[in-house]
This record gives structure tokens, sequence and C-alpha cells, in this order.
């Protein structure tokens, strides 16, 4: 689409370009080779069930509408099972799946961005992840408009469910066995489908209206954790493709370590093959680690096969270190040094970050991690909507430095597979602070430890790290055994506390990492925090 000028084709056609006869056959082949993808597939129809208003934002009402699309798909399509499915009257595969569109009321002229955001166990994350409010964070599932960053920032949303038991009605067959097989790996055709047919069509073959026809100029994905790992083995496996056009210009890939996602089978249900992971008490999980660990590794096959990779920006919480095994994300199946990142990519490591919030936790013996870190989301996303539609940079890399992981707190080891793999954790200052990586305020001025594991190590647990208060004062220190300093001899009173945030809120902003109306938030949050003793009030008014 936006990158039609960036091809690597196109480069090198530059210099032949007064040789009109070459340039013309180069060109004329390289669409041939290019159209040649086995990919026939076709939105059939579209189904709204629900359509309701959806407040009003800088860019004008909004409304929701949910439903279904359906769609089918050539039995050669190169996903395993397919062929054994049974054929609709045209000969092809029928699927179904729900969808809920967040889009303008009245789209105004061919400059939105489509953010198809890719749900997560049959939650929408969308809202959770670009919306949250700071003081009550939203939860996965949510369609509540929170801070109504994405509406106030023009963008169209569509949530599209793939999952098996998760929204979506896959194709399925009977084996040998007699055991119902589900087409799994149709998941990633019907993400593929609507994204397209969102962003280029005008009717379904039914004669329904899309209705963001004409209104799209740029598609973006989101994903995260499971659904980060959906993106990635969708873009690794060709699916980014409709013939010789390009699905996402862009993709946003959240918390999803080095992991793929093993939904290219055929399954038995109900739940999908996507539901499981590599976990403590199950280290050899297989499917996640078995493919290209690095970006690197997976950017290089899709331009192998003469694609042009979306522009990416991948972000990894403090917690996926521990027990995602991050660092081969950077380094690969084996040794401890960084792979280079592709000019297409982008990383920031979050520093303390969780993997995911959970205001409770009952079942884990430490409080839960409470890094807020929608703002960075918020700022990354604009970012990579500029790099795509604009060609503007975001900035470069942030990383945590990287040591081998000890015993304590422990690190989820690497699979028996991978013998020659070496699993890392972040380097920790004397506090217990992640190093490097995007240091929010709340880490840059820290009043406890952020990141932290929690125990047990269930599944749970693993993933929502914690966070360990400093003691308020140098008594309660001693009292405790608590090695770091107290809240009282850190910081010189709550203007102190108050001014040291400011300043980390700042340097986020001119780095590119903070919103000002995010940075506002944080300030007025630390300005009225309990930690210090309240400021002096008069007993009467005067």
């Amino acid at each position: 689409m936006l990158e039609t000028f960036r091809d690597p084709l196109w480069r090198i056609l530059m210099p032949l370009r007064r040789n009109g006869r070459i340039v013309m056959f180069l060109f004329c082949l390289f669409s041939l080779i290019s159209t040649a993808r086995p990919v026939s597939a076709e939105v059939t129809r579209i189904e709204f069930t629900s359509k309701q208003p959806s407040g009003t934002f800088r860019a004008g009402d909004y409304v929701i509408w949910q439903g279904k699309i359906r769609g089918d798909l050539s039995p050669q399509e190169a996903i395993p099972g397919i062929d054994k499915a049974p054929r609709n009257e045209r000969g092809r595969v029928d699927y179904a799946a729900k969808i809920i569109l967040m889009m303008p009321a009245a789209p105004r002229g061919e400059n939105y961005a489509l953010l198809v955001d890719v749900p997560n166990r049959g939650q929408v994350w969308a809202e959770a992840i670009y919306n949250s409010p700071r003081d009550v964070r939203f939860l996965p599932g949510t369609l509540e408009q929170g801070t109504g960053f994405l509406q106030d920032h023009g963008f169209a949303v569509a949530e599209v469910f793939w999952e098996l038991g998760q929204g979506a009605d896959l194709p399925s067959f009977t084996d040998a066995d007699g055991k119902t097989r589900f087409v799994e790996g149709v998941g990633f055709a019907i993400v593929r489908d609507a994204a397209d047919f969102f962003a280029h069509a005008a009717y379904d073959k039914s004669g329904t209206p899309n209705p963001l026809k004409g209104a799209i100029n740029r598609v973006l994905a989101s994903g995260r954790s499971q659904d980060g790992r959906f993106l990635k083995t969708f873009l690794l496996n060709g699916f980014n493709m409709m013939g010789n056009r390009r699905v996402f210009d862009g993709m946003h890939v959240f918390v999803s370590a080095a992991g793929l996602l093993p939904i290219l089978q055929t399954g038995l249900g109900p739940m999908s093959s996507a539901e499981g992971a590599p976990t403590f008490d199950n280290p050899d999980f297989p499917g996640v680690n078995d493919g290209p660990l690095t970006i690197g590794e997976i950017t290089a096959k899709v331009e192998a096969r003469g694609e042009v990779p979306p522009r990416m920006i991948l972000v990894n919480s403090t917690t996926d270190y521990y027990s995602l095994r991050a660092s081969l994300g950077r380094t690969g199946a084996s040794g401890t040094a960084d792979q280079p990142l592709p000019a297409n990519v982008r990383m920031y490591d979050i520093a303390g970050g969780p993997h995911v919030p959970a205001p409770k936790s009952p079942a884990c013996k430490l409080t839960p991690g409470r890094l807020d870190w929608s703002p960075l989301s918020r700022a990354l996303l604009l970012h990579l909507d500029a790099w795509v539609s604009r060609g503007s940079k975001p900035p470069a890399s942030e990383l945590m430095p990287l040591e081998a992981a000890g015993g304590e707190p422990p690190a989820l080891r690497a699979p028996t597979r991978l013998s020659a793999a070496v699993i890392q954790v972040p380097k920790r200052d004397q506090d217990g602070n992640a190093l490097g990586g995007v240091r929010l305020p709340d880490v840059a001025v820290p009043t406890g430890t952020n990141g932290a594991q929690n125990q047990p190590q269930t599944f749970t647990c693993m993933l929502i790290g914690s966070f360990l208060p400093f003691a308020a004062t140098k008594a309660e220190r001693e009292r405790t055994g608590d090695a770091r300093p107290s809240i009282e001899e850190r910081y010189h009173g709550r203007d102190d506390y108050v001014n040291r945030i400011r300043i980390a809120a700042q340097d986020l902003m001119a780095r590119g990492f903070l919103l000002p109306e995010d940075a506002a938030v944080i300030v007025q949050e630390a300005a009225s925090t309990n930690l210090f003793a309240p400021a002096p009030t008069n007993a009467e008014p005067r």
C-alpha cells in the first residue's frame, strides 16, 4: 500500500529507468510472480446485529457496530486440513466470525487509520491497552471509552475474532478415527480477509456495503501476549499478503517475548491449540518456542519471499524476561549477544512493567505489579501511525541490559530441545528495580521495587509480577530489616518527590515516550500522594 515505492525491487529498477523496455519487462515479471500467490479468499457477507452510538470525541461522534463476518476460502490455501473440510456450492470452504467495529459515525474522506485488534482468548484488548485510565486500569474484554484516546485521534477499530471456541466458527472434518478435527489455521485467514475487506472493499458479495468504504488509507494491527504471537506467526507464514497487496502496514506487538502461535494444525477442540503456553510446570510445552525466535529471523523470511515487511513496534515487560523467555527474542537460540534489529522494527523494554495488570490476585503471595504502562502504549501507537503514514521514525529502541538468569528469583528455563539457549534476565539496581529500558516516572522516581517475581510460579502469578513498597520511615525499615532506603530517606518531602516526577515526565516527553496529557495526569497523582504528611491548612478561611 503506502510502501509501494519503498519496495526493494523499485530501488533496483531506479537506475534502469532510462531503459523503458527493461523496466517494463522486469515490472511485469514481478507482477506475475507476486499475483501468483495461492490465495483466493472472499468475504461473502457481513451482518450487523447491533448498532449503537458511542460518544463524542475530538474526532467527532463514534458508533459501535457488532455482528458477524462470513467468508469462504479456496481448499488449496496453505492451511493444514483445509483440503479435507466440506465445501459449499462453489467448491469453497466456509467460515464465520464475530466482529466489532468502533468507528466514526460519519467518516470524512480517505484519511483514517484502521486498527485491527486481535482478541485474546475471546477478550478484546484495544480499549484496555490504549484507553485505560490511570487509577482504574481496564481489564481485557471491556468496550468502555476510558480516556477516549483512540477515538480522539480518529482511529477506526476492528475487533476480529479468530479463535476456536472464542467467537470463530471454523471449518471441520471427521478424521479416520471418527473424531471431529477443526482447521484452526483458518483463524489467520479470517483476520487477513476482514482487515483487507474493511480497508479496500465497497461491498460484500451479497451487496451489503462496507461501513468503512473509502475511509481507510492505512491499516495497523495490535496484538498482546497470545495475539502478539498471533501477529508474528501471521507474518511469518505469508498471511500478510492478499495477492500482491500487503494487509497490515504496521504492527504493534505487546509482550509476546520469543513466542509463536501453534494453530497451523488441526485440533480436537473444544478450545484452541493457542490456549496453552510454556509454564514452570510444563517448560517443554511445544509450538511456542519451536520456530524463529527473533523478529530479525522472521523479517528475513518475509523479505526472502519478495514481500515488504510492515513497520513494527515490539514491547516487552520486565516480567516477560522471567516468565516468557523474552531474552531469546533478542539473542535467538544460542549465546548471549543481541541479534541486530531490522530497519522496519523498533523494540522497547518497560522497566518494571508487569506482563498483565491484576488489581487483585489472592492466590499470589505478593502484591501484584502496579506499574501503569498504558501511557507508553498510547505514545508508541502514534509513533507507529506516523511512521506508516508519513515516514516519521520513532525513537531508537530502548532495551534493558541483561545477565544470565540465576536461581533467585527463578526464571523459566529454556526448552530442552534448545540446548544452546541462554535465558537472561534484566540487571537490577540496589533497590531491585531493572536498569535501562523505558523508565516511566514511577520507576525513575520509585516508591518501591517494580516488576519483581511473584509466588508461586503458577500461570497467573508468573505473569503479574509484583510491587514491593519501600518502608515509609528509617525506623520502619530498620525494624523490618529492609536494606532499601525508606521514602523518608529518599525524598525531602512532597515537593522534592513531585519535582523529580515532573523532571522524569518532561524527559520522557522530550524523547517521545510520553504524551503531554499523560504527563499531566502523572504529575497530578504524584502531587496527591499520601506518602507524605498532608500540607498544613488554615483553621479558618481568611
